[in-house]
């Protein structure tokens, strides 16, 4: 099995003992989710790998192991936020390993995980974001159940902000429209109520009485999950709608927008942070909206706000070509008090 790009040490095929009681607690005690555990699966065959080839494994291994190990990911083409994220997968399991006892000491208590840097989020302008959905506004007017559905889905992604697996996984109960709230199941099955802003509402309405059982009607799926009878966004077979294919909803929509620039479904959530905060609004508010643990993930947004504020005022603002030039200091004015 490949290591990936130019990395030489194969991975175990399978992990390690030790290795897979760790998985094991993720699983049960903490609820972790099978990407996660998958990740970490992957995370720590490559570790045990790497162990392996110098002679050792991972209940022997020392302090100068766990520092080779940091150094040859940092030698190979991993971004920095794959190596953060190896690193704290192997880090994880020996801190589990010493509390329950199968290890005295922590090999990794030392180690410095390298420092993610603090990358700016896409956000679309709003005109982009606009252009989309009256784009979607008008292909839907035709009564195409499709084009229903991408309207109610991409105003329900813009409007609150969630993630692509949130809008994937949402299902009847979880939405009222009378009172214009839904209920969003976030990581780690953490709930949250979000409200609906009046086009979302309307957009998603006009599905649940147009698009959604159109679709079901020339589906002709021969038989679904049962779980798929009670989602709110549905693939053209009739099922419950894939993240890939909300991929390529906004992708296709964009495009017919003429929005050329990167989009995905979390340059969506990036934007509708981005545009709260630009119109006003509470950091606190907008991370309780997202389902942010910390208020300090919401921060990059700010700068993000900045920025574009910035950047407005210097392409339209008459004085702020000038601002950045020298002030010419006229003769003598530095012999003056106070100067």
């Amino acid at each position: 099995m490949s290591a990936g790009p130019d990395l030489e040490i194969q991975p175990l095929d399978e992990v390690p003992l030790a290795c897979e009681e760790f998985l094991t607690h993720l699983t049960v005690e903490r609820g972790r989710s099978p990407r996660t555990i998958s990740a970490y699966d992957r995370d720590l065959r490559m570790f045990a790998g790497f162990l392996a080839d110098r002679g050792t494994d991972v209940l022997r291994a020392t302090a100068d192991d766990v520092v080779a190990y940091a150094g040859f990911l940092a030698d190979g083409p991993l971004a920095v936020s794959s190596r953060t994220r190896m690193l704290v997968s192997v880090r994880g399991m020996y801190r589990y390993l010493v509390s329950e006892g199968l290890l005295e000491v922590d090999p990794t208590a030392r180690l410095e995980t390298p420092r993610r840097p603090d990358a700016l989020p896409k956000a679309l302008a709003q005109s982009e974001v606009l252009a989309i959905l009256d784009t979607l506004e008008a292909d839907s007017a035709d009564g195409d159940p499709v084009a229903i559905r991408d309207r109610a889905l991409l105003e329900f992604l813009y409007g609150t902000g969630a993630r692509v697996s949130e809008a994937c996984g949402l299902g009847f109960g979880d939405v009222d429209l009378d009172a214009a709230l839904v209920r969003v199941l976030g990581k780690r099955d953490k709930e949250r109520i979000v409200p609906l802003g009046a086009p979302a509402r309307r957009a998603m309405a006009d599905y649940l009485d147009r698009g959604r059982p159109a679709i079901l009607e020339g589906s002709n799926a021969p038989a679904r999950r049962r779980d798929d009878s009670y989602a709110i966004f549905l693939g053209v077979r009739g099922g419950r709608i894939s993240r890939q294919a909300v991929w390529e909803v906004i992708r296709r929509r964009a495009a017919r927008a003429g929005v050329t620039s990167g989009i995905s479904p979390h340059v969506m959530r990036h934007s509708c942070a981005t545009h709260l905060l630009e119109g006003g609004a509470d950091i606190r508010i907008v991370a309780e909206l997202l389902g942010h643990v910390s208020v300090s993930t919401t921060q990059i947004y700010t700068r993000v706000a900045n920025d574009m504020l910035f950047d407005a005022y210097r392409s339209a603002h008459p004085r702020a070509a000038r601002a950045r030039e020298p002030r010419p200091v006229a003769d003598g004015a530095g012999d003056r008090p106070g100067n």
